[in-house]
């Protein structure tokens, strides 16, 4: 009976894994949710220049005279008995059903509540701003947890490769044991060697899921997805960027200045808005009521509008507290903007300089690796002719391993220092270099 093949694991090249990440990340999606929160505190700021209005339908029974008498004035059912002293003093029970329909505009209030509009849009647009710089963020784990899964491939294979190397010793020592041409503590060194081989690749393998793991948690799905990841840890070239170059860049795209810079207007709009309270206020309204002894009869209706002009006299220092405290925000928004521009021009140094030492000790490495490989090869047929011991063997054995693995630890270096190049610039995006292969 034949065996059911196994399903092929969808192919995932960094630039997919971004995107999915960007449709499944649970962080994303909060930060998502608090920009349509922003934009709709848009829409309640605007929702304070237009006209409200107000719709009510009320019930009420009472032998209160004044109630009773006003009540059958608003049915239009007044009556010349209604005048008499035992009616006015002593009034029997009465129903009353209302049907209101209110109307009210603010028609001016010295520009605060055009003032709180500007504002609530100026803090719209930063809350997108801090979208995007969260998704530059998730994009630059995402390039060093999807690289971090193929450094952890290639350990494993350098692992593999090593313990395959171990082997071969072993068994050259066992046959020269066997031939007495070296003592049996040689034997033992040999075999020592591959039990460390095997340990580094249990703990290569185990290392490999984890990353696994970790590069499922940013893509935001769940932990036993597999996916085949289509690209290799390879050395790939990268756009010559200088310093002066990237600060430059960083002080005017990095979406969290912008941010900063739209919170600093807004809040400007704020400290208006707050002067704005001091001046006085026009306001209109309009109403029409029904009034019915109950739900289904007929009875009269009214309508009453007006203007009212309102001037704040004393309000115990409530306003002047508040224009105090809206200074006092905007001197902090200002003290964070210069604090948060030094910042990122220190970012960018360190983003650079560590970017700048990889691609260095890269070109080192890669020169290690094929002197430690020829290191090697010269210390095998020395150790086969028998002019070497196999303590010289084993670390010749031991640097060449280190000296591969080092490598493609540089090669990550790299790459992943650039994303942090690019995210310290600000120019971080699915469509960057790092990202499209």
């Amino acid at each position: 009976m034949l065996a059911a093949p196994a399903m092929a694991q969808t192919q995932l090249s960094l630039s997919d894994a971004v995107a999915l990440a960007l449709e499944k990340n649970p962080v994303r999606k909060a930060a998502l949710a608090e920009q349509r929160a922003a934009k709709a505190g848009v829409g309640m700021s605007r929702s304070y220049l237009l006209p409200h209005v107000m719709f009510g339908e009320g019930f009420t029974r009472g032998d209160d005279p004044v109630y009773v008498f006003g009540s059958k004035l608003r049915q239009q059912r007044f009556t010349a008995a209604d005048f008499s002293l035992s009616s006015l003093n002593t009034p029997a029970p009465l129903n009353n059903w209302s049907t209101r329909l209110m109307t009210q505009w603010n028609l001016f209030d010295s520009g605060a509540s055009w003032l709180a509009l500007a504002r609530a849009k100026k803090l719209a647009e930063a809350s997108g701003q801090q979208v995007e710089r969260q998704d530059q963020e998730l994009i630059a784990r995402l390039v060093n947890a999807y690289y971090g899964a193929l450094l952890a491939d290639r350990q494993v294979q350098v692992a593999e490769a090593s313990l395959k190397s171990a082997q071969s010793v072993l068994d050259l020592t066992s046959d020269k044991q066997k031939a007495g041409l070296v003592v049996d503590s040689d034997l033992l060194s040999a075999q020592v060697n591959r039990g460390e081989r095997q340990q580094e690749l249990i703990r290569a393998r185990n290392d490999a899921a984890l990353a696994r793991a970790q590069l499922n948690n940013e893509l935001g799905v769940a932990f036993g997805t597999e996916y085949a990841l289509s690209q290799k840890l390879d050395e790939r070239p990268l756009p010559a960027v200088t310093l002066n170059e990237l600060e430059t860049r960083a002080v005017e795209q990095r979406p969290d200045l912008r941010r900063l810079r739209l919170e600093q207007e807004a809040q400007q709009k704020g400290v208006a808005a707050a002067k704005a309270q001091f001046g006085p206020r026009l306001n209109a309204f309009i109403g029409w009521e029904a009034d019915h002894r109950n739900f289904t009869s007929n009875g009269g209706n009214n309508v009453m509008g007006g203007v009212e002009l309102q001037i704040d006299l004393f309000q115990g220092g409530a306003k002047a507290a508040n224009l105090a405290m809206q200074k006092a925000y905007g001197e902090r928004i200002a003290a964070l903007r210069a604090s948060a521009e030094n910042g990122v021009r220190l970012e960018v140094q360190k983003a650079y300089l560590d970017w700048d030492a990889n691609r260095q000790q890269l070109e080192v490495a890669r020169t290690s690796v094929e002197q430690a490989k020829e290191s090697l090869r010269i210390t095998q047929n020395r150790y086969e002719a028998g002019l070497v011991t196999i303590t010289e063997l084993l670390r010749a054995e031991e640097a060449s391993h280190r000296a591969e693995s080092d490598y493609w630890q540089a090669v990550y270096r790299v790459q992943t220092s650039y994303a942090g190049v690019e995210l310290a610039a600000g120019t971080l995006s699915p469509q960057s270099v790092v990202v499209v292969p």
